[in-house]
């Protein structure tokens, strides 16, 4: 019996190790089996990122500037030409937010460059300049083309406490198209006129020299300019064919250019807030479509003759009913 006993002790005890090992050996393989299917779930809830893709982009292989061949063959210029175009691409909230208003800003600016004699690329400009937003730069320039008030001045707009006209983009426009010829005539190419706009004639004239050259791509430049004409063309390249770019919209996504009548004044104007319900628009309204007033009345001592834009239509652009 004795013997009989320690048997079955020995056996049960030889069980338990055996379940035990048993144990030990299988619940590592259980909880990986069910990582495995808690991972594999996880990817099917996230689609959002296992939709979305990065690509690498082909630079054209040809492009132009205001109809100026720019160097592609180099590589250096396809390096930056890639660089622009991968930056300005992926950056989707902006991209889009530039077509939007592009379609509400471009047609006020492109009769003038036309007028003005200055080509069509030169929208773009504008655009790398301040988004085509009434911005204000740390150095204070100003507007939709990032005026100077120096340079305001010396092509006789008016700037002060009252009206900066900086802010308003016909005029601002026009003086940025002379500005841009004048440094055509200097320069020989559209291409530096556009570099020049950003670094001043003197700066990029220092650098030809500095440097024996005589061509915006050939020259060694610092970032901002360095980029500036790359920039102007990535946007060029991508709002002119934006949906090659992953850009998809449709015509009612896009802002659009609000119709305005002229309204003369040739007086002071005490309180914009009246003379707004004058015209059934308020303070908001008055302002949003005549930037360039910068106060909340006009001196006008001179008694100068200004044109104010007033909504046509009153029911789009008001709360009231």
């Amino acid at each position: 019996m004795k013997l009989v006993k320690n048997l079955l002790m020995g056996a049960g005890i030889i069980g338990i190790a055996a379940i035990s090992i048993n144990a030990v050996q299988q619940t590592p393989y259980k909880e990986s089996q069910e990582n495995q299917q808690n991972e594999k779930q996880g990817d099917r809830d996230n689609t959002a990122v296992k939709d979305y893709n990065v690509y690498a982009l082909p630079v054209p292989e040809k492009m132009d500037f205001a109809g100026e061949e720019v160097p592609l063959h180099l590589q250096d210029i396809h390096e930056r030409m890639d660089r622009e175009l991968l930056v300005n691409t992926y950056w989707q909230s902006n991209g889009l937010l530039l077509l939007k208003r592009a379609n509400k800003y471009f047609p006020i600016i492109e009769p003038i460059l036309a007028e003005e004699g200055v080509p069509d690329d030169f929208k773009y400009l504008a655009v790398i300049e301040s988004g085509l937003t009434q911005a204000i730069s740390p150095a204070r320039a100003v507007g939709f083309w990032q005026i100077m008030e120096g340079t305001g001045k010396d092509y006789k707009l008016e700037i002060n406490d009252n009206v900066d006209e900086r802010y308003h983009i016909e005029k601002s426009t026009r003086v940025a198209s002379k500005y841009l010829k004048k440094s055509k005539e200097k320069f020989g190419t559209w291409t530096l006129a556009a570099a020049a706009f950003n670094a001043g004639d003197r700066g990029v004239q220092r650098q030809l020299n500095r440097q024996k050259v005589n061509d915006y791509y050939d020259l060694l430049l610092g970032e901002e300019t360095g980029r500036y004409v790359f920039r102007i063309l990535a946007l060029k390249e991508i709002m002119n064919d934006p949906k090659k770019y992953g850009f998809n919209f449709e015509d009612k996504h896009l802002y659009n250019h609000v119709p305005t009548r002229k309204v003369k004044v040739d007086t002071a104007v005490s309180d914009f807030a009246d003379f707004a319900k004058e015209f059934n628009i308020n303070y908001k309204i008055l302002k949003l479509h005549n930037p360039w007033l910068r106060e909340a009345h006009l001196n006008n001592a001179s008694r100068k003759t200004y044109y104010i834009e007033i909504p046509k239509e009153k029911k789009v652009y008001t709360s009231a009913q």
